[in-house]
């Protein structure tokens, strides 16, 4: 039988199927290439503004710190009669090293106040943050703090754990490098009666339940404390809070604020007055 007059062949037909159904498909692979770089965009802005925050929370973080920091200087120069006398001279001529007998203890302040100033040259040259009761968001996020005094742990300089907390990403991120600490390491805390100096010993990492890190002897909560540890907590991996990375030192030395900070930490102590 023939084909109709008016009947266009099948393959004119399929051609114009074909036509027709481009510019559907067309409309389709534009709208998935759309979504896709508009995902791809939204990833970038977040990464982005969580560095952003970091940046910027962290500067807050070490300028909130060095004000508390000068603050005590300050109040302690205002505080002395004269000026404190120098180290004695030996027959040598060369200074006898200071013995500042034990470590002055604070007492342990309210929910949220800062009373310390963290300095770990292993974080960077500048780095300082202050530290402050609790480990709640209204310290760990803070951008006057981001690290945080576990209630009922010891103060600087006393026997037993002085135990801190920060995040390692986001607020400040003042964590960031504890996993770069190399034994000998110091880790020095400021208070208002003077620095402290601490060594670091060692890091583990261990699953959030195991709480006994804080403990007055890590790990042995059983054991009556003979040493000044401390111990800085944070979270691990990066972004994520599948366990906690640890980190302990122990106490080496400390020396009231009149006589000045530490050698590795005196160019920041001595800028924070010009600033």
């Amino acid at each position: 039988m023939s084909e109709r007059a008016d009947q266009p062949p099948p393959e004119v037909t399929r051609r114009a199927l074909r036509h027709r159904r481009r510019p559907r498909l067309r409309v389709v692979g534009v709208l998935g290439e759309l979504l896709i770089t508009a995902g791809v965009l939204v990833f970038a802005f977040l990464g982005w503004q969580l560095w952003w925050n970091d940046m910027v929370v962290a500067g807050q973080q070490s300028k909130a710190a060095a004000e508390i920091s000068q603050t005590w200087i300050d109040d302690d120069l205002s505080s002395r009669d004269q000026a404190a006398a120098g180290p004695e001279e030996t027959e040598a001529g060369e200074a006898a090293p200071a013995d500042f007998g034990e470590p002055v203890v604070g007492e342990a302040p309210s929910t949220a106040q800062s009373f310390a100033v963290l300095y770990v040259p292993r974080f960077g040259a500048d780095y300082h943050r202050s530290v402050a009761e609790g480990i709640g968001n209204d310290v760990l996020n803070s951008s006057r703090s981001g690290i945080g005094h576990y209630p009922d742990t010891q103060m600087p300089g006393e026997v037993g754990n002085f135990a801190v907390a920060a995040h390692r990403s986001a607020n400040g991120g003042a964590m960031h490098l504890i996993n770069e600490l190399q034994l000998g390491d110091a880790i020095y805390v400021q208070t208002a009666d003077g620095y402290y100096t601490y060594r670091f010993r060692d890091l583990e990492y261990v699953a959030p339940t195991e709480v006994d890190v804080i403990a007055p002897v890590p790990h042995n909560p059983e054991v009556a404390p003979a040493e000044r540890f401390i111990t800085l907590t944070s979270c691990n991996p990066l972004l994520s809070t599948a366990e906690r990375i640890i980190a302990y030192g122990v106490l080496e030395a400390w020396q009231p604020t009149s006589a000045g900070p530490p050698a590795e930490v005196a160019t920041i102590v001595n800028n924070q007055a010009q600033g």
